[in-house]
């Protein structure tokens, strides 16, 4: 299975707390330098990164000079503002010397259920991918209402791994990858090198606890696992502090623990829109875009819809019929009901004219449009 980490095209590598900060003695820019050399060599190899970064609580703490983490919510909302700003300077300043550009993006879980929202924050994410700019992401906790647990990034990077179709998730942590026991009392534990997912003994096997500055521990990392499989994502976790260990691992060395999905990223993909979403509209095709839809992986523009029936926001799903009103896809709409009307029929360089804007070229991209 390691062949799925050297061919993977797109990471998303997630780096925890108790790794940025030392343990809490603020942030340890000589690790995030070795850290953002090796993303830039993985770059020059053609691979798209994303980096989903804790820490900001953390970066706080130490600026306010706090030992402990605060109880209130006030306190750690900010304690992460502050942190924040020393977050992304401390990205910006490193990866800028390799001359590599960033970009910082605040999500929270609403962001990405919310089918507007998502379809935006892919949107955003995709373009900045495309201008060779490494998005560096991290949970927006000034604004979080519930309980901020150092384990949610564990589960935003899945959810982002998700969001950006990643061949894999790359999740650092201060330990060596799972174990079959707790190796800090247990010596005859043993590294799990490879395994599926979705194998129910893993959770015997993960523990519950996280540090100091975290909330999470392996069991949040397994479950972050679960969610990226479900796009078909591969994860490894993995000690951040093993010598050169995103080299290593591009390289296909036999570090951490790999998790596979049931399914390939593109199948896996596919079931997810087709069991994730209610439909919220129809659009009737013309014989030109059934032809096109059925024969080849191409998105639908809007010169190939004929008429359009419902009312559905951005980003809600909508089912594509043939002329005689057969189901052939459904898929994920980048236009309101009420945009598409204006804009069904004519080719994608008129939205602009007819819209006074553009958020896409298609109608529905071919990344969230499925066959049926």
């Amino acid at each position: 299975m390691r062949d799925k980490v050297t061919s993977a095209r797109r990471w998303v590598v997630k780096i925890g707390s108790a790794l940025l900060t030392a343990d809490g003695r603020g942030l340890d820019r000589a690790a995030m330098a070795v850290w953002v050399e090796q993303m830039v060599a993985l770059r020059a190899q053609g691979v798209e990164l994303v980096l989903v970064s804790s820490g900001a609580v953390a970066a706080g703490m130490s600026r306010l000079g706090w030992s402990a983490r605060p109880k209130a919510m006030h306190e750690l909302q900010a304690a992460a503002a502050i942190g924040q700003m020393v977050l992304i300077q401390a990205w910006e300043s490193s990866f800028g010397e390799h001359a590599r550009r960033t970009a910082q993006i605040l999500l929270t879980h609403d962001d990405l259920s919310d089918r507007k929202r998502y379809l935006n924050a892919r949107s955003t994410l995709r373009t900045l991918v495309e201008l060779d700019v490494i998005p560096v992401i991290n949970e927006n906790d000034t604004v979080v209402t519930d309980e901020i647990r150092f384990g949610d990034n564990d589960t935003l990077a899945a959810l982002v791994a998700n969001l950006v179709e990643a061949d894999l998730l790359v999740i650092l942590t201060d330990r060596d990858g799972m174990y079959t026991a707790d190796p800090r009392h247990n010596p005859d534990a043993e590294l799990i090198y490879e395994a599926r997912a979705d194998d129910p003994a893993l959770d015997a096997v993960a523990s519950g606890a996280g540090g100091a500055l975290g909330r999470g521990g392996m069991q949040t990392k397994l479950r972050a696992a679960r969610l990226a499989a479900r796009s078909g994502a591969h994860t490894v976790i993995v000690g951040g502090a093993i010598e050169q260990v995103l080299a290593r691992l591009k390289a296909g060395e036999r570090l951490g623990t790999l998790l596979a999905p049931e399914r390939g990223l593109l199948a896996a993909r596919k079931q997810w829109l087709a069991g994730h979403l209610q439909t919220r509209g129809t659009l009737v095709l013309d014989a030109g875009a059934v032809k096109a839809l059925a024969t080849g992986r191409k998105s639908l523009l809007p010169v190939g819809v004929r008429a359009l029936q419902g009312s559905f926001r951005r980003g809600e799903m909508v089912i594509c019929v043939d002329p005689e009103g057969r189901e052939i896809a459904r898929g994920l709409a980048n236009y309101s009901a009420l945009e598409a009307q204006k804009i069904i029929g004519q080719s994608s360089d008129a939205i602009e004219r007819l819209l006074g804007y553009i958020d896409e070229p298609e109608l529905i991209h071919r990344d969230n449009l499925i066959l049926v």
